[in-house]
């Protein structure tokens, strides 16, 4: 549902995510417009997640950036 959903499934080993509800969300909400402001809003908080881990890269999202 959120830019730190996926950061936490890509350091749990997944290779990819999909995204579902934000997506018919942003549709229902708003067509296509909808949909691209979904895909930015995604897009920011999971650069913003990455940078607050102190991630440059996807390729060094592993564990560690995860805490209970």
């Amino acid at each position: 549902r959120r830019g730190t959903d996926v950061i936490k499934a890509l350091a749990l080993g997944a290779n990819g995510v999909l995204i579902g509800r934000p997506y018919l969300y942003g549709l229902a909400a708003d067509g296509q417009n909808g949909v691209t402001r979904v895909l930015q809003i995604l897009q920011r908080e999971f650069l913003m997640a990455m940078a607050l881990a102190g991630r440059s890269s996807i390729k060094q999202i592993d564990r560690t950036v995860l805490w209970e």
